[in-house]
């Protein structure tokens, strides 16, 4: 077989997994939001569809934002650098998280509401929770209250020269990084990758309290999981670097 018909049917192979990542997130989807079974006690039951300012739809639009730059910065490195390691990680979170993007963006499709909201800041969702759409108790709603103003809707959080949203990457880091080879190259993606991580397990976090769509919630706690596994690693991998996780 020839590399270039290797090529070919590997990104076959990624469309194929991306696809049907998309039609299960789709199925799920459905049955969320339009429920199953029948009579008066499925429709007390049956949760609406998420509404453009619901945490569902915020989480949606912005874990699909998020997502794009830890896909983007995970092909940087994988040219930046030969260490088989790293380019191993890389390779897992953009697969990972580019089918991932796909499930929330194909949600919003599905739920028929835009990917962007004018007038609407990166995790405001996180704010106050939304009265009637949330399984959250007065605790987690303070909690979510404190993550949403890191996020810009209070006193913490700015974003500022491309960073969005807490733990994504400035311009100026992105540069950095396609500036940047072999052992510098590495430190830098592992040291961005880990911000990125730590901000997107706390929207993640958020999601899991206050979505209402159970395939959404799940996908959420799982990306929890995932990413704090992927932490520890990375943090790992830095040590044998002699570099550590920014402050």
């Amino acid at each position: 077989m020839t590399p270039a018909v290797r090529v070919r049917r590997g990104r076959w192979a990624a469309g194929s997994v991306a696809a049907l990542a998309l039609l299960c997130a789709g199925a799920a989807t459905v049955a969320s939001a339009h429920g199953g079974g029948s009579g008066a006690d499925h429709h007390a039951t049956t949760p609406r569809t998420p509404a453009t300012d619901s945490a569902d739809a915020g989480f949606a639009r912005d874990m699909a934002v998020h997502h794009q730059q830890a896909v983007e910065m995970s092909f940087v490195v994988r040219d930046r650098t030969h260490d088989e390691e790293v380019r191993r990680l890389a390779y897992d979170i953009a697969n990972t998280q580019a089918n991932q993007r796909g499930m929330l963006l194909g949600w919003l499709d599905l739920w028929e509401l835009p990917k962007t909201a004018a007038g609407q800041e990166p995790m405001g969702w996180m704010a106050a929770g939304h009265e009637g759409h949330s399984t959250a108790g007065p605790a987690d709603m303070a909690d979510m209250a404190q993550m949403s103003g890191a996020a810009g809707t209070g006193d913490g959080y700015r974003p500022h020269d491309g960073s969005l949203m807490p733990g994504m990457a400035t311009r100026t880091e992105l540069a950095r990084l396609r500036g940047a080879s072999g052992r510098a190259a590495e430190v830098l993606y592992l040291q961005l990758m880990t911000d990125h991580h730590r901000g997107g397990i706390d929207m993640a976090r958020g999601c899991a309290r206050l979505c209402v769509v159970p395939a959404e919630r799940r996908l959420a706690r799982g990306m929890v999981e995932a990413q704090q596994s992927e932490l520890d690693a990375m943090a790992g991998m830095l040590a044998a670097r002699g570099a550590t996780p920014r402050p």
